[in-house]
């Protein structure tokens, strides 16, 4: 990603449709406060200029954390960094918390699935693989987001929302087990898929060690043994 300069002014900025800038005038509901079914800070209507800018202000978001950690993220060195006006930016997201919740929910917004290696041990695997390869990449945005969630509630909200959803696509994982015939129902997705990833988080995120190559592979054998074993029948209870 290349830098631009900034070079708006607040006029400039100012001057999108009607409808878009009557909604900013108003400002959004203080933190907390947010009614039910508002939208949150920085999600607009996709499409046209609100779109663009959104999308090199949240290109300027990850860079900067990596790079500065969450101290040194300042709402006015986003707005130098993607070249948007700082007014604009404090109008749409409000602060640090509120551009950190966008950059997660716009990660969300992916078509991304679990592959399909032909078995239960191949998929929780590969789904383990990707977990390091997120967290042990130079520089990590991964680490960096979840570090930055221990700062932020309005991030940690967002971090908790985005895992919600990958789990709930996970849920094939097993469900492609089940029809495999490799295990008997009911099985606890949620609780098989957390098992096998949970040995990949603990070790990057909470030991801070160096990378195990042989760990993917040992905690997805780990988890589809215990599967297959009993270990996670039953419904999960919704959060």
């Amino acid at each position: 990603m290349t830098a631009v300069k900034t070079g708006h002014s607040e006029e400039s900025e100012d001057g999108q449709d009607s409808e878009d800038s009557q909604e900013e005038a108003a400002g959004p509901p203080p933190t907390g406060s947010r009614r039910p079914g508002s939208r949150r800070p920085g999600s607009r209507r996709p499409g046209g200029r609100t779109a663009r800018v959104r999308e090199q202000v949240l290109e300027a978001v990850g860079p900067l954390l990596v790079e500065h950690g969450y101290d040194g993220l300042t709402v006015d060195a986003v707005a130098a960094r993607s070249g948007v006006h700082r007014a604009t930016v404090y109008r749409r997201w409000r602060d640090v918390g509120g551009l950190l919740a966008d950059v997660l929910d716009a990660a969300g917004d992916d078509d991304w699935r679990p592959a399909d290696t032909g078995s239960l041990e191949g998929d929780l695997l590969a789904l383990n693989e990707e977990v390091q390869q997120a967290l042990t990449e130079e520089p990590s945005l991964a680490l960096a987001l979840i570090a930055a969630s221990f700062r932020s509630e309005e991030a940690a909200r967002a971090l908790r929302r985005f895992w919600e959803e990958r789990y709930a696509r996970c849920e094939v994982v097993v469900d492609r087990a089940v029809r495999r015939g490799e295990l008997s129902p009911p099985v606890d997705a949620r609780k098989l898929v957390v098992s096998s990833t949970a040995p990949v988080y603990h070790h990057r995120v909470l030991l801070h060690a160096e990378p195990d190559p042989e760990l993917p592979a040992e905690a997805a054998r780990a988890a589809a043994l215990a599967a297959r074993a009993g270990a996670f029948t039953g419904a999960r209870a919704e959060p």
